[in-house]
């Protein structure tokens, strides 16, 4: 009976600077994964296959974009999945049950996502991900923080030791490791191929990216970062961001300066494997979280926070608009659409992905001024419960 009970969140309860970490950083990861749209990314070093202008464009995304947006989803997946346990807590409900079936669900999104849309789905690790993480709620936040912190810090920085080490024995760079006969086939494919030949081109990306291997190194990529967000959400600093305005601001310098430091790293040492690990496993995380103690300082302040409700709309919406991103995306490059694959510089996509995001905010706005939630989200919740929920206008 109580699980009747469960409806979605009211408006009035949402954390505004939540929603708008998730809709800052579906900006950043559609900027990158644009990349990946309109060319074979995956199998050249960009510094060794762009020149000129866009090589230019290429250097301002690896140190502000790169690496440094899918934590603040990842750490905000974590600080949600908190605040649905609480939630449950108070319902008296059963969390474990609902919790699983839901990120079931996402794994199916995902899945579909991956193999009949874009190869760079982020739902299925988030997900399995997500199942795991589970079980580590029972612990306190500080220990959720600390645990987390340790877990992805020791492994990156003992791995970045390695490449050091490794850079100085071997000083190749990123040029070498370009997979030509991959380039060309995906290239080839994604221009002139059919639908069923883009799937299949579209499960080989994915698996290049996500086999046995490098699902391990993703448990200590993603999961750690997952943990870091449920510890902060367990001790509520989002909700309590108003009361400690000075600490936030002292967190964005301190972390801007480290992350830009590490960020910057392969641009002043050179574009060796071991700089470019540290850029992107060390530099990119510090980044995003001086990223995120600036938007959690702007929000806390009520004008702000009012000019900045549509990408808060956007966040409150965040599966269908990272979905979104893919049909559009898919449907301007591949064969089946536009055919642009190949033709488009890299300024141009930056650009061009700011400007969908854009009109995705218009449409969040929109869409959310007639509806509680976004149309993914309530085909999410429809499969989660296996029933019509009560929606009723201002829940979520």
């Amino acid at each position: 009976m109580m699980e009747n009970k469960l409806g979605p969140t009211l408006s009035r309860d949402r954390i505004q600077s939540l929603d708008s970490l998730r809709g800052f950083s579906l900006l950043g990861i559609f900027i990158v994964n644009m990349l990946s749209f309109h060319s074979p990314f995956s199998y050249y070093n960009p510094y060794e296959w762009w020149k000129y202008e866009d090589l230019t464009a290429y250097m301002w995304i690896d140190i502000l974009v790169q690496a440094s947006f899918y934590p603040i989803f990842a750490m905000m997946f974590g600080y949600g999945m908190v605040l649905m346990q609480e939630r449950f807590r108070l319902k008296n409900s059963s969390f474990w049950k609902i919790s699983v079936r839901r990120l079931l669900v996402l794994l199916g999104f995902g899945v579909v996502h991956a193999f009949l849309i874009w190869h760079g789905d982020i739902l299925i690790t988030y997900a399995l991900m997500g199942l795991l993480l589970l079980p580590l709620l029972r612990l306190s936040g500080t220990l959720l923080l600390s645990i987390g912190a340790a877990v992805y810090l020791l492994p990156q920085l003992f791995m970045s030791f390695i490449m050091i080490m490794v850079s100085i024995i071997d000083t190749s760079t990123l040029g070498e490791f370009t997979d030509i006969m991959n380039l060309q086939q995906s290239a080839e494919i994604y221009v002139n191929g059919t639908f069923w030949e883009i799937t299949k081109q579209r499960f080989l990306d994915w698996y290049m990216a996500n086999g046995p291997a490098n699902f391990i190194l993703v448990i200590f990529m993603i999961l750690p970062l997952m943990m870091v967000g449920a510890g902060a959400a367990k001790l509520k600093w989002l909700e309590k961001a108003k009361h400690h305005k000075k600490a936030w601001l002292i967190v964005f310098f301190v972390f801007l300066s480290l992350g830009l430091a590490g960020k910057i790293l392969p641009l002043v040492l050179g574009q060796s494997i071991s700089n470019q690990y540290v850029q992107d496993m060390i530099g990119g995380p510090l980044l995003s979280v001086a990223y995120i103690a600036l938007i959690v300082f702007l929000m806390s302040n009520p004008y702000i926070a009012k000019i900045g409700r549509p990408l808060a709309n956007a966040g409150r919406m965040s599966i269908t608009i990272y979905l979104s991103q893919s049909v559009i995306g898919t449907l301007i490059f591949y064969s089946y659409g536009l055919g642009l694959y190949g033709q488009m510089s890299v300024a141009a996509g930056t650009w061009l992905a700011i400007g969908i995001f854009v009109f995705q905010i218009i449409f969040a706005e929109i869409w959310l001024s007639k509806f509680n939630q976004g149309p993914v989200e309530k085909l999410w919740r429809f499969f989660t419960y296996g029933r019509k929920k009560d929606h009723k206008r201002g829940l979520d």
